[in-house]
């Protein structure tokens, strides 16, 4: 399939029908999911995109002859085939999409890397307890018993009762260096909340990541893109690209419409929202201020630096295929008060995932960080564009140091192209407030809104990851446009 061509047609019915069962605001992986579920149960669906291409938080961008994925450091959840009842597995099933078409591929090995310790895992959780039982002998039983007590908990339960995750964790682990090792990935990965989760938020990171595991696809998020757009056209749903919605009309109780961005207005019976909730909010709330300076809005985003090599990674002594890093003597998981805080932050491999015999054409390491979008979105254009010079060498020499050394000349001889993101970029493709990658810290997990036809999904809903967003977009078309409120499974 021609990839362009795919993401750019908008699959539009004439302008003489315009009601439809359900609208979906956003085609992320929330969005196009719910779509497929309701389509198959023939519902007429719609899904109105303000952007060119799918995927919201988790896409790609072209630039200089180049695709470089966004968002998608590696798929959570990735279980081996024959094991049943877990979140892919739901997803794959409700979606009908085989593990052939996935193509998803396994991580080699991942860090947590803390001054003086680290912790190794991988897809196998008996990895990181003998790093946990090496590293922090007298921990190991309090960490068997905080797996155990996970592993019965129901984290997707909408009526469960808000915990801290910090808390609980402490009941286990006295060691306050494990307790920050183990939260670390789990915060980077999803939290919107600084220096703590939700107890729930935290067992679905905890088991997708550490009971569960990391793969990607060869082809990366694209070809988690370009599936959802195959199962989206075989299902007859529709979508508008480049067409967002504006104005939610509304009676005080109900959607009476939308209003689009090319000034037309459509109808639904059921709306759902995946842009975030005070994101919607702001399409339907009459005398309330929705920016980024509202009180409930999220803050915690980040900084990205790509580095190309003409190599493969591992020919420079990097064979990892995630490390999550922390030089502090307590991790803070915070809005730094700098444009950016070198101090903890992600490095990714996209080439070391278990691909077989097949290695991508070039190197890639990316390095993550916390960043303070007030202080980037204030800055002048080429006062911003200076910054962004300045901070990318900054931010991969501090990945640099929890990584095998690698002389400065050599990298920049082995470096055939870079790019950098900020919290600007992420406010400007994605409209999420203060450019909050996880959206705001409270989450509605029941997906309900002020507006009784109005309801949520995706990244303010509470599920986390790619695979936790399509389940979101499924758990609420199950809930909402399918059953009026009760739980649908097949």
């Amino acid at each position: 399939m021609d990839e362009n061509h795919g993401l750019n047609s908008s699959n539009m019915e004439s302008s003489e029908s315009q009601h439809y069962d359900v609208a979906i605001i956003g085609a992320g992986m929330a969005g196009m999911a719910a779509a497929i579920r309701l389509a198959h149960f023939g519902k007429k669906v719609c899904v109105f995109e303000r952007h060119h291409v799918p995927g919201g938080l988790n896409s790609f961008y072209a630039f200089s002859g180049r695709k470089y994925d966004v968002g998608l450091h590696a798929m959570t959840n990735y279980v081996p085939p024959g094991i049943k009842g877990t979140p892919l597995v739901k997803l794959m099933r409700q979606l009908r999409i085989s593990r052939e078409e996935l193509d998803l591929c396994g991580q080699i090995r991942s860090r947590v890397a803390f001054p003086g310790v680290s912790l190794t895992f991988t897809n196998d959780f008996a990895v990181l307890e003998q790093s946990v039982r090496e590293a922090f002998p007298g921990q190991i039983d309090g960490f068997r018993r905080l797996a155990e007590f996970l592993r019965g908990y129901n984290e997707v339960a909408l009526d469960a009762e808000a915990r801290s995750a910090r808390a609980v964790v402490a009941e286990y682990l006295t060691d306050p260096v494990l307790r920050d090792m183990i939260f670390c990935p789990l915060m980077y990965y999803g939290s919107a909340k600084p220096n703590d989760m939700d107890l729930y938020q935290f067992a679905i990171m905890f088991k997708s990541i550490y009971f569960e595991g990391f793969a990607r696809p060869f082809d990366g998020v694209r070809k988690v893109i370009r599936v959802l757009l195959d199962k989206f056209r075989q299902s007859g749903a529709e979508r508008r690209m480049k067409c967002g919605v504006r104005r939610l009309i509304n009676d005080g109780r109900r959607v009476t419409g939308l209003e689009l961005d090319d000034g037309t207005t459509v109808t639904a019976g059921c709306v759902l929202s995946s842009i975030g909730a005070l994101e919607t909010r702001g399409l339907f709330a009459e005398g309330e201020t929705v920016d980024d300076r509202h009180p409930e809005a999220g803050r915690l985003s980040f900084v990205e630096t790509i580095n190309v090599l003409d190599c493969q990674p591992a020919e420079l002594g990097w064979e990892e295929t995630i490390v999550f890093f922390n030089d502090s003597e307590r991790f803070d998981y915070d809005v730094p008060a700098e444009l950016v805080d070198p101090r903890s932050g992600v490095i990714c491999f996209p080439n070391n995932f278990d691909y077989g015999q097949k290695k991508l054409r070039e190197g890639w390491l990316r390095v993550t960080c916390l960043a303070n979008y007030d202080r980037w979105a204030s800055l002048p254009e080429e006062e911003y564009r200076r910054r962004k010079t300045e901070w990318f060498p900054r931010v991969t020499a501090a990945a640099r140091r929890f990584l095998p050394p690698v002389d400065d000349d050599t990298l920049a001889a082995r470096t055939a192209a870079t790019d950098m993101f900020t919290p600007r970029t992420v406010k400007k493709f994605t409209g999420h407030l203060n450019g909050a990658v996880y959206g705001a810290p409270e989450k509605v997990k029941d997906g309900r809104t002020e507006l009784d036809n109005l309801f949520l999904c995706g990244t303010d809903q509470g599920f986390l990851g790619i695979v936790g967003a399509m389940l979101s977009g499924i758990s609420m078309a199950n809930l909402h446009g399918l059953s009026g409120g009760r739980r649908v499974e097949n």
